[in-house]
């Protein structure tokens, strides 16, 4: 059976962002994300349900993402779920899921400007553009649109 793992999320830093060098010379970055869910109830009342989501990102891409990201900032993530488990002490059993971030993308501009920022391992050449970049082909460039003639449009 083929399987395949993979998560996408957009939300907001619930924390500062924890970065640890490991033995190896590697380092983890822990980061808290709160994605929101907004719906109508069958009532026609209108709620917002938050769901709390521990991530983890190894290397360069958890080295920009504490560099460039803090509390309270918006980040799209892509990545995949990762299953902890652990005895305690006491010889109890627990587990968690996390999400692995194998690349992100800024959503705002915190020094404003336009264009987009990051993916991958995030702009590691120096701070963000800004401005909201959707995913994007890794190896494509951030472009403009091209102006279309009104012969052109398909409907």
């Amino acid at each position: 059976m083929a399987s395949y793992n993979k998560v996408l999320l957009m939300g907001n830093i619930t924390r500062d962002i924890e970065l640890k060098s490991i033995g190896s010379g590697n380092t983890v970055a822990n980061i808290g994300l709160a994605v929101n869910r907004r719906y109508t109830t069958q009532a026609g009342e209108k709620r917002e349900e938050v769901t709390f989501v521990d991530c983890e990102a190894w290397g360069k891409t958890g080295e920009n993402i504490a560099k460039f990201f803090s509390k309270g900032r918006p980040i799209f993530i892509e990545g995949r779920l990762k299953l902890d488990q652990w005895d305690d002490k006491e010889g109890k059993k627990h587990s968690r899921l996390r999400v692995v971030v194998e690349s992100f993308e800024f959503v705002d501009s915190k020094a404003g400007g336009g264009g987009g920022g990051g993916g991958g391992g995030g702009n590691s050449e120096g701070a963000p553009t800004g401005g909201w970049s959707k995913p994007a082909p890794r190896s494509a460039a951030p472009s403009q649109p091209e102006a279309m003639a009104p012969d052109d449009i398909p409907f």
